[in-house]
Parts: structure tokens; C-alpha cells; sequence
């Protein structure tokens, strides 16, 4: 029976572990669950999978969270912790042999490093954690002996397509696949008039606000793009990016004799989920097998940078210092966050990352208090940006 911590329980990536894990009772069981300050849907979690420890990030939240067990409970109350004391606690928890890190953005990163140094394998959907911080967080886990095992359904698609031991088998390169989201074929003039709505709205994949957003911008995959290249070890020359409007192909890996290997499934998170909770064992997802036969062509076509310039700011930051990518991350949260709430346009999200990056210093950083430093360095500066030069404007 594995024990499971799940970060982000009340998300989409968190509500999608349970469904796996709810049809293997057999297999999984859930010590540990957290969320911002969805208590509705996490008091359900709760009263079905029973964790011994709760966590409720906003601790406004976690007072109402107690105040509803204390009514409605009968023999089950957990140990209930609050902020980011909490989270970390949830993610060295000890009863749990693996955490599910899926807490979107910034939020997550003390708690998945806390994950590292305490020597659990680690599921990650997070990618912020290593777009931030990858240079660290690796550090610690190489030093715990604690594994990262990707979730998010690119990275996971490339760990299956690697060879067992890298160090046996040279590759050539690997190949990350982007749907192009709900705007691919969209006129650029049309652009300024996109809504937070139609951003929202992916053709493919079932998600969150701001990871929509992402993947209507492709920041997302410039995320990735980063990710990876921290998470295996590569250069960035050694990863490519193409379009996939179907979704199907999930991430390539090619390798020197000219094979080129692809994971293909449909587009469901329960799929590198259930992967990563069995590994090295497999496991029924919940998801139908790939008929082949009933789908259209597979098309892949490179990424337009004039469509999707936080694409090229990802590459740039990239090829700057470390503290550039957490730059990026920090700005591209304010930015988003900015366009959801309407203060600014979809065409403005761009800009306000360019002109945080360009603005500010970047170093080497190998400390947690300076990645956090940066990073407010940063929403400060996009935040007054915004205001500056877009609303009053």
C-alpha cells in the first residue's frame, strides 16, 4: 500500500490523482491533502479517502475548514495545518512515501524542495518549481535520494521514451508537442480582443485558469522547454518544439540511428498520472485505449514566435543567468493574473514580461531566500509596470 501527499488536492491534477487512486484502493492510500482555500471540495476529499493530515494554505480558510468538521464530522477529524508551514509539513509528511507536487506557480516551491530534503519520490506537476529553482531542487534531490518523476504529460511522455540508463545510450534530441491552443489559426489583428473567457477555453485538455492562459500564449511550453532541460539534463539546443493540434503525440525522443520514439494517448492527465503513482509498474488509468484507426492525420509544424512571443522570451530567458527564469515565472503570474481579472489586454501579457526582463539584473542564485527575493523583485516591477504604462494608459 503506498501512502500519497497531495499538493493541490482541490486542482485539476490533484482531483485527477484521487480518481486514479480511488480506483485502486487496493494499492494507494492518501495521507496527506492541501489547497489554497478550496474547503468545500476538500472537506468531500476528506470524508472519502480519510488523510491524517490536512492543510489549508489561507488560514481565513482553514478556520471556517475546522469550524465545518467540528459541525459536520462524527469520529474522523485530521490534523489540520495552515500556510506554508503547513504545506511543508504535508510534503515531508512521514507516513507518505511519495507528494504529489501540483501547486500552481510559485506557491509550490518551498514545499517541493521540502519534498527533496526529506527523501520522497516526488510526482511533479508543478513546473514553476523547476523553472524557478531547477539548479536547486535537483541539487537536493540528487543529494536525499529523493526521485522526481514528471506529471506533467510532456515531460512524462519523454521519461518513457528515454532510455533506462542515459549513460548507455546517447540520444539525439527530445521533441516537445504543443496543441497550439484555442488560437492557432486565429488572426493576429483579432488578438487584442481575446477574453479571459476564450483564453480559458483549450480545445484539448481540461485545466485551470492560469495553465490556459499558458498554453494560449505558449508560455506554457516555454515553461516546459525550460523545465526539461533542467529535469534531464540537456541543453537547449538539444529540444525542440513543434505544433501537435491533436494532442495525441505527448513528446518525442530521437536518437542517433535515426529512430525517433513517441508516447501517444489521449489527451488525459490520468494517463502520466497513473504512470508515475505505479512506476516502474503500470497501472489502469481510467482512460480508454488509443484506437488508431479512429483518428484524423497527425500534423506537426513549427511554432510561429510573431503568434507566440512569450515563446521566445522563455528562450531568451534561457540563455541568460538562472535568476532570468524565475523573472520570467514571476512576471508571466503577474501578468496572467492581470489579464484574468480584464486590467490589461491578451497582446499586453507579452510586454509585461519583456520589460521585466530587460529591467531586471540577473545572477546566479543557489539559495532559496534570493529565488524569492527575485521573484518579488520582479512582481513588483510588472505590477508597476502595468499600472505605469497599460491601465492609467
Amino acid at each position: 500500500m503506498k501512502q500519497v501527499s497531495i499538493l493541490g488536492a482541490t486542482g485539476s491534477v490533484g482531483v485527477s490523482t484521487l480518481d486514479v487512486i480511488a480506483n485502486h484502493p487496493e494499492s494507494f492510500s492518501v495521507s496527506a491533502l492541501t489547497t489554497n482555500k478550496n474547503i468545500d471540495i476538500l472537506y468531500d476529499q476528506c470524508m472519502k479517502f480519510r488523510p491524517e493530515l490536512v492543510v489549508v494554505a489561507n488560514e481565513d480558510s482553514a478556520n471556517k475548514f475546522f469550524t465545518k468538521f467540528k459541525k459536520n464530522a462524527n469520529e474522523y477529524v485530521p490534523q489540520i495545518e495552515t500556510g506554508r508551514k503547513g504545506l511543508e509539513i504535508a510534503a515531508s509528511f512521514k507516513e507518505a512515501e511519495c507528494v504529489v507536487a501540483a501547486i500552481v506557480g510559485a506557491a509550490g516551491l518551498p514545499a517541493t524542495l521540502a519534498a527533496a530534503k526529506a527523501g520522497k519520490s516526488i510526482l511533479l506537476a508543478n513546473k514553476e518549481a523547476l523553472v524557478m529553482s531547477g539548479d536547486l531542487l535537483m541539487k537536493e534531490a540528487r543529494q536525499n535520494n529523493s526521485q522526481i518523476l514528471p506529471l506533467d504529460s510532456e515531460h512524462n511522455a519523454v521519461f518513457q521514451c528515454l532510455p533506462i540508463n542515459k549513460d548507455q545510450c546517447d540520444i539525439e534530441k527530445i521533441i516537445l508537442t504543443a496543441s497550439g491552443g484555442p488560437f492557432l489559426e486565429k488572426s493576429l489583428s483579432e488578438f487584442e480582443n481575446i477574453t479571459p473567457e476564450q483564453a480559458c477555453a483549450h480545445p484539448n485538455w481540461e485545466m485551470g485558469k492560469k495553465i490556459s492562459v499558458d498554453s494560449a500564449t505558449m508560455m506554457n511550453k516555454g515553461l516546459e522547454l525550460i523545465e526539461a532541460c533542467k529535469l534531464f539534463d540537456v541543453n537547449v539546443k538539444d529540444v525542440e518544439i513543434v505544433i501537435h493540434p491533436q494532442s495525441i503525440v505527448h513528446s518525442m525522443v530521437a536518437y542517433p540511428d535515426g529512430s525517433v520514439l513517441a508516447h501517444m494517448a489521449y489527451p488525459d492527465m490520468r494517463v502520466p498520472i497513473a504512470h508515475a503513482l505505479a512506476w516502474p509498474q503500470r497501472i489502469e488509468s481510467g482512460v480508454k485505449m488509443l484506437n488508431l484507426t479512429e483518428l484524423s492525420a497527425l500534423e506537426f509544424f513549427k511554432p510561429d514566435f510573431n503568434r507566440f512571443p512569450c515563446l521566445q522570451l522563455a528562450y531568451d530567458a534561457l540563455h541568460a543567468e538562472q535568476s532570468a527564469t524565475t523573472v520570467l515565472n514571476a512576471a508571466n503570474e503577474v501578468a496572467v493574473d492581470s489579464f484574468l481579472n480584464e486590467q490589461i489586454r491578451f497582446t499586453d501579457i507579452a510586454p509585461v514580461i519583456d520589460a521585466t526582463l530587460q529591467d531586471i539584473e540577473h545572477v546566479e542564485i543557489d539559495e532559496l531566500d534570493v529565488i524569492f527575493e527575485k521573484d518579488q523583485e520582479a512582481r513588483k516591477y510588472a505590477e508597476r509596470f502595468i499600472y505605469d504604462s497599460l491601465v492609467r494608459h
